[in-house]
């Protein structure tokens, strides 16, 4: 199976130039996605462009990683209704290296001529005046070309308009095309089916100004079957950096997906083959409630992501929370309390509860909750529990009676949210 045939059954292609399969077939060849550099970490919604790249490298291409420092300072209008906040350098040569370190942990940048390879496309913007980039760039596309974009459309068309900062943005990505294409003979962009007009710009532009060819195909954006955004919780974002979701975080959020979305996620997500997906498939709809799906494509996700240590723990770690609901948390010795990795954890001083506090105010003064009125309506609808017992009420005292091992305090917040409080 070729590289394009291999991605269209796993359901990552949506858009491909003609000629684009064929190119593949011919001759190993440098293909690059670009990354947005507006945090220091990437995203679970990052992961089908590294999963491009990887497939990519596999396949025996070359990968090139752009990380958009310049472009990073403008900000892309595609698929936003609003101009977002531009970054300081500093900030953005902050969030690039933090990128660095989570591309390196996917992609192979010691394995010869398929190496990957990382670029920043303010090394080639930084020196380049206005100027320079109107007349050698700006005159090959015309305005009519830019406003037929749907991107540019939608927003020329809504209440806010688009500033000239954002409209330029195509002609600047588009240009990143053309540099790679004239300095690192790269011929091929990949990234999501919002980024498809930005990338056919860079397409043009490399025929219009350098008479060559090159090409393109984009994936589909990933959504969840409910409506809901695909690597969002309550929390925010679903991030690679264990820092800022943990690996039992991680892990939680792919083992709790739902049927549909497990089927379509773990042939994106995975590498495991045709006939590997359709026998955890069958295995799954014979006995639907062992979550089969879920906790293989949990598995593979979480592996590959965070490494299988770090996997094992998450698998400890929920088997201490969920195997045994009905176990008093009293069973849970000290050991298990702390070595818990991923529950969020915090201190209380211990004087507050010894003279006794209410639930509203303890789940307010710990941030289990962001305020009294948020905790007083959950602990009103039964989402929360202490120590495995549903809270009844909310005129309930925290005192040193629901203290574990005189130290610690065990919340449920909804039914996959646990929090342990240790009282100094």
């Amino acid at each position: 199976m070729n590289l394009i045939e291999e991605l269209r059954w796993r359901g990552m292609i949506q858009d491909i130039m003609p000629g684009t399969e064929e190119q593949l077939s011919k001759e190993m060849t440098k293909g690059y996605v670009g990354f947005d550099p507006t945090a220091d970490s990437l995203h679970i919604g990052s992961l089908v462009p590294i999963l491009l790249l990887v497939h990519l490298q596999k396949a025996g291409h070359k990968p090139l990683a752009l990380v958009g420092g310049a472009t990073g300072m403008v900000g892309d209008p595609s698929g936003k209704s609003e101009e977002r906040n531009l970054l300081s350098e500093e900030i953005l040569r902050f969030n690039q290296e933090g990128i660095r370190k989570q591309l390196e942990k996917f992609l192979d940048f010691n394995c010869g001529e398929r190496s990957a390879e990382m670029v920043n496309n303010y090394d080639w913007f930084k020196e380049m005046t206005f100027l320079h980039f109107i007349r050698d760039v700006g005159k090959h596309i015309t305005v009519n070309y830019m406003m037929a974009k749907d991107s540019v459309k939608k927003r020329i068309e809504g209440d806010t308009g688009m500033s000239f900062t954002e409209f330029t943005y195509q002609l600047v990505q588009g240009y990143d095309f053309y540099w790679l294409y004239e300095n690192k003979k790269c011929k091929l962009q990949m990234g999501g089916s919002d980024q498809w007009g930005n990338i056919v710009t860079g397409t043009e532009l490399i025929r219009r100004k350098a008479g060559g060819e090159a090409f393109a195909f984009t994936c589909p954006l990933i959504t969840k079957a409910d409506g809901g955004k695909f690597g969002k919780t309550e929390k925010g974002n679903v991030w690679l950096d264990p820092q800022k979701t943990s690996p039992y975080q991680f892990y939680q959020f792919w083992l709790n997906a739902g049927d549909e979305d497990a089927e379509k996620w773990i042939k994106i997500f995975t590498f495991l083959s045709q006939s590997e997906v359709a026998d955890i498939l069958a295995a799954h709809k014979k006995d639907a409630g062992q979550r089969l799906l879920q906790k293989r494509l949990a598995r593979e996700i979480t592996v590959f992501v965070h490494g299988r240590e770090e996997y094992e723990k998450a698998i400890v770690t929920t088997q201490k929370l969920f195997s045994n609901q009905d176990a008093p948390a009293e069973s849970l010795s000290i050991e298990d309390l702390e070595e818990m990795e991923g529950v969020i954890k915090s201190d209380f001083a211990k004087e507050r509860i010894l003279t006794g506090i209410d639930i509203v105010s303890f789940l307010a003064e710990t941030g289990i909750f962001s305020s009294k009125g948020d905790a007083r309506k959950t602990v009103q609808g039964g989402g929360v529990s202490i120590n495995r017992k549903k809270v009844e009420n909310e005129k309930l005292k925290v005192d040193s009676s629901l203290l574990l091992h005189g130290q610690y305090i065990l919340v449920q917040k909804g039914k996959k949210n646990y929090f342990l409080v240790k009282t100094i």
